[in-house]
C-alpha cells in the first residue's frame, strides 16, 4: 500500500541520514588536532607520537654455555636440560667475584637493517625496558651507520631487545602535491617532501605505491605495483619508512598550516568527488589565506598527457563559499579578489561546472562511490592543505 511504501521511504531515509552523519563524524575525527602534547616524564623514554620503529624488533641475547659432554670408562655422558638454552644475564646481577670495573664492558653490537624500509637519516637505536614497558635511549652509545651496506653498529650495556627509530614526522610539511586524473576511477596522488617524491595511484576501492624517488634517483620499493585497500596500505607505507600521514598529535612536532577541521574534510570531499575529470594542486597561497579558507590550484584534465604549462585556475574554498582568485600563482602579492566574469558558489563542483568541458562534468557523473571514497580517505589521511 502507499502508506507502507511512505513508510518505507521515510525509514530509509533516515537511516541514509544516520549514515551520513556518522560517516562525516569519522572523517571530522581523521583531521582534528589534538589539544594535549603527550607526557614523557624521562628524558630517556622514548615518544613514540614523535619517532616510530622501523625493520622490526631485534632480540639480542648471550646464551650460556649448555653442559659438554664427558668421557666416562668409553661412554660419552652429558647433562640434558629440562629448560633448554639458558639466556646469561649480561652484565651479571652480582659481580663481587671480578676485581676490575671494566669486567664488563659495553659490547659491540652491528645489526644489517632491512632491505624493505628506508631511512632518510641515520636511524637511532633504543632498547626496550621490559620493567617500564617503554623503549629507551640510554645504555646505547657508539651509533655508527654505513648507508650503502646497511649496516648500523653500536655498543650495548646489556643485552635485550633492541629496535631502530626515525622521527615519524620527517617527510612533513611537504613541499609540494598534485592529484591528477588517469582515467575515470583512477587518479595519481603525488606528495613531495624534503627528502623524497612519492607517487600514489588509486582506482575503485585500491591504492597502489607507484613510484619513490631519492634525490632523484627512483628507489625500488616491495609495495611498488602491489594494489591494497587504503588502511592497510597506509599501514604498510607507515612500516616502509614512507611516513605521510599525519596523526592527532602531529601538530606538535611539526609547523603545520593549520586548517578548520570542517573545511579541510568538506574540501577533500568535493576534491575527491571532481578528481576523476579534474587535476589539484599545491598553492603557496594557502599558506597566506586564514584558517577558515583553503586555496589550491585546479584544472580540467581529461587525458594522461602532461602539459608543460598548464592553464591553473587558483580556488579558494570556505566550506561553504568557492570562489575563483584574480591572482596567479606567480603574482606577487596575496589577494582575494575575485577573477572578473566569475561568481561565487556554494560548493566546488558548480565552481568548476563555469570553466569545465561537458566531458568533464559526466566524467565527473560517471565516478564510482567507492573511488570517490578511497580519494578521499586518502587526502583525509596526508592532510595535505594542512601540511604543506
Amino acid at each position: 500500500s502507499s502508506a507502507e511504501e511512505e513508510s518505507e521511504a521515510i525509514k530509509r531515509e533516515l537511516e541514509m541520514k544516520i549514515l551520513s552523519e556518522t560517516v562525516s563524524a569519522a572523517q571530522l575525527l581523521l583531521v582534528e588536532n589534538s589539544s594535549e602534547k603527550p607526557d614523557f616524564f624521562e628524558n630517556d623514554v622514548v615518544d613514540l607520537c614523535q619517532f616510530t620503529t622501523l625493520g622490526g624488533v631485534y632480540h639480542l641475547d648471550i646464551l650460556e654455555l649448555p653442559p659438554q659432554c664427558k668421557p666416562v670408562k668409553g661412554w660419552m655422558i652429558v647433562e640434558i636440560l629440562k629448560e633448554g638454552l639458558q639466556k646469561y644475564t649480561y652484565p651479571p646481577e652480582t659481580t663481587e667475584d671480578f676485581e676490575t670495573e671494566n669486567a664488563f664492558p659495553p659490547i659491540e653490537v652491528t645489526l644489517e637493517v632491512h632491505e624493505n624500509v628506508i631511512f632518510f637519516e641515520d636511524p637511532m637505536v633504543v632498547r626496550w625496558d621490559a620493567e617500564g614497558k617503554h623503549w629507551r635511549t640510554d645504555g646505547i652509545s657508539n651509533v655508527s651507520y654505513k648507508p650503502n651496506k646497511r649496516l648500523v653498529t653500536f655498543s650495548l650495556d646489556t643485552f635485550g631487545p633492541v629496535t631502530l627509530i626515525q622521527d615519524a614526522h620527517i617527510n612533513m610539511p611537504y613541499q609540494s602535491w598534485e592529484l591528477r586524473p588517469l582515467d575515470v576511477n583512477k587518479v595519481l596522488l603525488t606528495v613531495t617532501t624534503v627528502f623524497t617524491e612519492i607517487q600514489i595511484q588509486i582506482k575503485e576501492n585500491l591504492c597502489m605505491l607507484s613510484s619513490v624517488k631519492l634525490k632523484d634517483k627512483k628507489h625500488i620499493s616491495i609495495l611498488e605495483g602491489t594494489w591494497m585497500t587504503p588502511i592497510p596500505f597506509i599501514i604498510a607505507l607507515k612500516e616502509a619508512g614512507l611516513n605521510i600521514f599525519p596523526t592527532r598529535h602531529s601538530h606538535f612536532y611539526v609547523i603545520i598550516n593549520n586548517k578548520v577541521p570542517l573545511v579541510e574534510v568538506k574540501a577533500y570531499r568535493q576534491m575527491a568527488l571532481l578528481s576523476s575529470a579534474f587535476a589539484f594542486g599545491w598553492s603557496k597561497w594557502n599558506l597566506l589565506c586564514n584558517s577558515t579558507k583553503v586555496v589550491f590550484k585546479v584544472r580540467e584534465h581529461l587525458t594522461e598527457e602532461c602539459t608543460e604549462n598548464p592553464n591553473w585556475a587558483l580556488l579558494m574554498f570556505s566550506g561553504d563559499r568557492a570562489q575563483r582568485l584574480k591572482i596567479k600563482e606567480e603574482s606577487e602579492a596575496f589577494s582575494e579578489a575575485l577573477k572578473e566574469e566569475t561568481e561565487f558558489h556554494s560548493t566546488l563542483y558548480h565552481m568548476v561546472r563555469d570553466f569545465s568541458s561537458k566531458e568533464a562534468m559526466e566524467k565527473v557523473r560517471s565516478s564510482s562511490c567507492q573511488f570517490v571514497n578511497s580519494v578521499c580517505h586518502m587526502l583525509l589521511s596526508t592532510r595535505l592543505l594542512s601540511y604543506s
